[in-house]
């Protein structure tokens, strides 16, 4: 492989660290700006918000800009908006750089996957691919224990500061080591992606994901308060707990991927969202001891993002059928989805925390998850009568009805 896909890796894992390093600092950016545990957490919805926005619409709007150029803005971006919320002033200020870092993520990963394509030949595409999205995992492992380790000790503001130094070190690398001649693809339309959008069968699919993520994130927000407060975790244990997070969402991802493979993504999606409710019923009455909520953390992490092989695939074997023409439209609009799930998520888990309570989180989460198993039964319902089985490697059509 290439060594300027260790650049691209590299930004992938600073942009990764900074989306989800924030659940962590929660309580200590809510106590040192003086706003309410909610109102903290609205900073996750806002950065999910830019996500969503800036995938579509930026990655439209700049299709026809040189690759490697557009990658440097983007860093640049990332960069000013870590040092916009390391200087922020208040809690206003902190919230326009989490949207603007936001915006530079979505563009990010729709371009990052045609610049990792363009550095190798066409039978290595996946495995450039695949390194890329490392720096995802990682940054769950790593960049988020260490990032909230770092803002417990030294405050919040330092995290930023150090993203924003991993932020200077992709953009280096990347000016250094993507060449300038990476292959530019025809932009697609907002146009284009509007009239994937018309798919009811396409809506179904983003419903399952936006609702999945949204019941996880209704409580995983809140997860360092729930530690603190309700377990008796002191705030520098929090990081060691994102740690176990991490390594179990590593594992869950590598199982999901085998699981969709094996019983076809629908099946596969039943079990896992049935997992995940289960795992955040059970979080309601084990986050009173600290043994047992790490053992449910454990066990969330493994189940939390286990459906994202399912998802992306069935996103494009159903684009396949119903959107042949726009096939990585519907499929980057899944991470949308994905994201407008994060930000719906964090919001009501807000509301829900100033109404009910931190501990009716998680249990209210596994209603909304539930929701996306009941729409994923739908879908593989509406799937047999069509007379189609979705396999993670093809698509067999049996019959008509």
């Amino acid at each position: 492989m290439p060594i300027a896909l260790w650049a691209l890796t590299l930004s992938a894992f600073a942009i990764g660290t900074t989306e989800f390093v924030i659940v962590g600092l929660i309580p200590t950016i809510a106590t040192h700006l003086g706003v309410s545990v909610p109102s903290a957490g609205l900073l996750v919805s806002l950065y999910a918000l830019g996500v969503a926005i800036g995938a579509p619409v930026l990655t439209a709007l700049t299709g026809r800009v040189q690759r490697k150029l557009l990658l440097l803005g983007l860093m640049a971006l990332f960069t000013i908006g870590n040092l916009m919320a390391w200087m922020a002033p208040g809690y206003e200020a902190l919230m326009v750089a989490r949207v603007l870092t936001g915006l530079a993520h979505g563009v990010f990963f729709s371009i990052g996957s045609t610049i990792a394509t363009g550095l190798v030949p066409k039978d290595k595409a996946a495995s450039a691919i695949a390194l890329m999205f490392t720096g995802l995992t990682v940054a769950l492992v790593t960049g988020v224990p260490l990032g909230t380790l770092i803002g417990q000790t030294w405050g919040w503001q330092s995290t930023f500061l150090a993203v924003s130094l991993l932020g200077i070190i992709a953009f280096v690398g990347s000016w250094i080591l993507v060449p300038d001649n990476i292959p530019t693809n025809k932009p697609a339309s907002l146009l284009t992606q509007l009239s994937v959008l018309k798919k009811p069968r396409l809506l179904l699919v983003y419903a399952m994901t936006a609702l999945g993520y949204g019941g996880s994130f209704i409580a995983f927000t809140y997860l360092a308060p729930i530690l603190q407060e309700v377990s008796g975790f002191s705030a520098t244990s929090v990081s060691l707990v994102m740690l176990v997070y991490g390594v179990s969402v590593t594992v869950g991802n590598i199982w999901g991927g085998k699981l969709a493979d094996q019983k076809g993504p629908i099946r596969a999606l039943q079990i896992v969202f049935l997992l995940l409710a289960l795992v955040l019923f059970a979080l309601t009455f084990t986050a009173h001891n600290p043994w047992f909520a790490l053992g449910t953390v454990l066990m969330w992490g493994a189940v939390a993002f286990g459906n994202v092989p399912g998802l992306q695939v069935y996103v494009v074997k159903r684009a396949e059928l119903d959107a042949p023409h726009a096939v990585d439209v519907a499929s980057g609009l899944n991470i949308a989805a994905f994201n407008i799930g994060i930000a719906g998520g964090a919001w009501v888990g807000g509301f829900i925390v100033s109404t009910l309570g931190l501990m009716a989180t998680p249990w209210i989460g596994a209603i909304v998850v539930l929701g996306a198993l009941a729409l994923t039964t739908i879908a593989g319902y509406l799937d047999r009568q069509e007379g189609i089985t979705l396999h993670a490697t093809s698509t067999r059509v049996t019959g008509t009805h």
